[in-house]
């Protein structure tokens, strides 16, 4: 960069201190713009040599672009390697076909710049004058005319002539490729560390990432491989040093696979020059072609009874796809409620090797490979039995997903066998045929007298919990099924409870999964039906209380019971209220006289899992229950499909709207709004099995419903 003379000559000094000054247009644009391209060849890539003298200073950060004509092709590529200066360069980005070059030191106005452009640019296909456009962050543009000639003057690109040798020409196969041999320009030869790049006919040929073992530069193995887009960049190695020509090699495990089917080239860029190869062809069939069927992956289950517990191995090959160390490997099971609250990395290993992370996300499981893992494309997953995966709970048959860097694969179905763990119930359409239900008949037991206890009450602390069941309907089964409890919003429940921090009749459990508010135990020893049970869960498991003084209501269910079994309202920051006195277990309304049953109303009936309209019936997710002595909860499910109102819901709230009128609740609270007001609720809206469980009464009492109570069937009926 030339520093131009900014000394006055004395005498022009002297005069202007006599002249008085008047308003001079400040410079609108550099000044002195020459370009010139060491290639004018149409078609052709070339370096552009650009020089000018500025007419306002710039500072460090500030810009020069430099944008070429609509016929130009500018590769996004460019970099500050691609560009020779004589200033400082703090970073170059591309935009379309204007290159934005950020300078790294201050240039004073006046000074000359030059630089050179030495890749990326091709010229227009077609002879003629084109504009290339210079300015800088304090300069409008200037534009400067290169004419463009019908062929090359240099010769500095060469159209088919080399050839390009694949391993398979089938569509879709990974293979090897062989492109050569490649003569240079004359005066030109290959110098280590500088760069080849090799331009693909589409990106997805390419996989991410390519090994350097992988290619081979006249017989060397290259130095340094990138992939970007539907471009290979390769380091020449020492080994390829002042050669005055290439061949390059790149083996099946590359991971480079063939187009669709048709006649392509690829193109060689080095040293400004590009060289075109000869047409090659890409036929149909092959056996990349037919990937549902070749990619499909057979899964290993150690036990493939219904809601078991198991171990999940497979092996799977993604083609160009490789996984990288610290990449993931994602795993779709058929459902989240595979899937344990926590996971653990050492359950999960990669060809063998224990992978660095394991986290969960819905049915998603991602696996981290370790650092050092030897990137493949063939990868054995092994998920082990202690990794508390357990199948689903309904027989049938099931297909797992693994993706690696977008491409996913699916795995041949596998069989479930047995009946649910947890089947929803079948209810007859007909009811002079009831069908057989498959769950236990629940035994009868009082939970009126269960307690629930808070160690500590204090704001913002954590606290141990005592539940006190008194008997259990049905009987659970050591490590597989469990009791839940939920927590109301307000309280903060840790991501990972340690078994050893909870105990189920004196017995630690033998695994806790927390799912939001949830906390889901699974006793180390079976539970007999009409059994107490006694959970004790220490302050050590880190459950925070709320920091508002209130009552809250925990609810605790089971895995195997269709309901509530009980909810308690425990203080915070007060006294706890008192525990209700003993009650039925199952409260119906006081007998009415038989009464007629309009016919648009929708009936129910408590604890069964589906309501009937209009002499059909319909199944629920969660049957209805009874809550605290008194108030009927339906899932937020039946007043979508029974009264037909407009009803969203999801793990955190409900709103249910009829004509203007909204009512929106959050899930594990007492509060709801109709409209702008808040109104209490007679108990908390929790979620089970995934479904928002809601006072009926509140919803119909202030939507114009009627309620009734036909006790010949013994159902709740609503209407309008």
């Amino acid at each position: 960069m030339k520093k131009t003379n900014k000394a006055l000559p004395l005498v022009l000094a002297s005069a202007l201190a006599a002249t008085p000054f008047v308003a001079v247009p400040h410079a609108q644009a550099i000044s002195s713009l020459e370009i010139s391209a060491d290639d004018d060849g149409a078609g052709e890539d070339s370096k552009y040599d650009i020089e000018f003298r500025l007419d306002k200073a710039l500072e460090s950060g500030d810009y020069i672009y430099v944008e070429f004509d609509s016929d130009y092709t500018v590769s996004k590529s460019i970099g500050s390697s691609d560009i020779k200066a004589d200033f400082d360069i703090k970073s170059v980005k591309v935009s379309g076909r204007e290159i934005q070059i950020r300078i790294d030191e201050d240039l004073d106005k006046g000074d000359d710049v030059s630089f050179t452009i030495k890749d990326g640019i091709t010229n227009p296909d077609d002879k003629g004058s084109y504009s290339v456009d210079v300015k800088t962050t304090n300069e409008n543009v200037k534009s400067k005319k290169v004419t463009i000639k019908g062929s090359s003057s240099s010769s500095s690109s060469s159209k088919g002539d080399y050839s390009v040798t694949l391993g398979s020409k089938a569509s879709g196969d990974t293979t090897s490729i062989k492109l050569g041999e490649i003569s240079l320009k004359k005066s030109v030869k290959l110098e280590t560390n500088e760069t080849i790049t090799v331009i693909f006919p589409s990106s997805s040929m390419l996989p991410s990432k390519i090994d350097s073992d992988d290619v081979k530069v006249n017989g060397s193995v290259a130095k340094e491989v990138k992939v970007k887009s539907d471009e290979v960049t390769i380091k020449v190695p020492s080994g390829a040093n002042k050669d005055s020509y290439i061949n390059l090699e790149f083996t099946k495990s590359a991971g480079i696979e063939n187009p669709k089917t048709g006649d392509y080239t690829i193109k060689v860029k080095y040293d400004g020059s590009t060289y075109e190869s000869k047409k090659f062809e890409v036929t149909k069939s092959g056996s990349g072609s037919s990937s549902t069927s070749s990619d499909a992956f057979t899964v290993s289950l150690s036990d493939p009874s219904a809601g078991a517990r198991s171990s999940y191995t497979f092996d799977a090959d993604f083609g160009n796809k490789k996984l990288m160390s610290d990449e993931d490997l994602i795993l779709e099971f058929p459902s989240a409620d595979m899937i344990p609250g926590i996971l653990t990395y050492s359950d999960f290993t990669l060809n063998g090797k224990t992978a660095k992370r394991a986290s969960a996300s819905g049915n998603k499981v991602y696996i981290t490979a370790p650092s050092g893992f030897s990137s493949s494309s063939e990868v054995k997953v092994v998920v082990s039995f202690g990794a508390w995966i357990s199948n689903p709970k309904t027989a049938g048959t099931y297909t797992l997903k693994a993706s690696i860097e977008g491409k996913t694969l699916e795995s041949k179905s596998f069989t479930i066998n047995g009946s649910a763990v947890n089947p929803t119930p079948t209810n007859p359409t007909n009811p002079t045929n009831p069908t057989t239900p498959t769950t236990p008949t629940p035994n009868v037991v009082n939970n009126s007298t269960a307690t629930i206890a808070l160690t500590s009450n204090a704001l913002g602390k954590p606290t141990g919990v005592n539940i006190a069941i008194k008997g259990m309907g049905i009987g659970l089964v050591k490590q597989r099924d469990f009791v839940e409890l939920v927590f109301p919003a307000g309280y903060k429940v840790p991501a990972y409870i340690a078994p050893a921090n909870v105990s189920v009749n004196g017995v630690g459990a033998n695994y806790v999964a927390v799912r939001g508010q949830n906390v889901l135990i699974y006793p180390a020893q079976d539970i007999p039906a009409a059994t107490a049970a006694n959970i004790t869960i220490t302050a050590a498991a880190n459950i925070v209380n709320p920091t508002v003084k209130n009552a809250y209501s925990i609810s605790v269910f089971t895995s195997e019971e269709k309901g509530l079994l009980f909810a308690r309202a425990v203080g915070v920051g007060m006294p706890s209220p008192a525990q209700p006195a003993p009650q039925p277990t199952t409260p119906t309304p006081a007998p009415q006289p038989s009464v007629t049953v309009p016919t648009n109303a929708a009936l129910f009936k408590v604890n069964t899992a589906n309501f009937t309209l209009h002499g059909k019936t319909y199944p629920l997710q969660v049957a209805p229950y009874i809550a605290g002595g008194n108030t009927t909860m339906v899932p937020a499910q039946f007043f979508k499909e029974a009264l037909a109102l407009t009803t969203q819901w999801n793990n955190q709230s409900v709103a249910i709207i009829s004509g203007t009128k909204a009512i929106k609740f959050t899930v594990g609270s007492n509060k709801a709004k109709i409209g702008n007001q808040e109104v209490t609720l007679p108990t908390a809206v929790v979620l089970n099995n995934g479904m928002p469980m809601i006072p009926v009464r509140f919803v119909t009492d202030n939507l114009g419903y009627q309620v009734g109570w036909d006790a010949k069937t013994s159902s709740v009926f609503v209407y309008k």
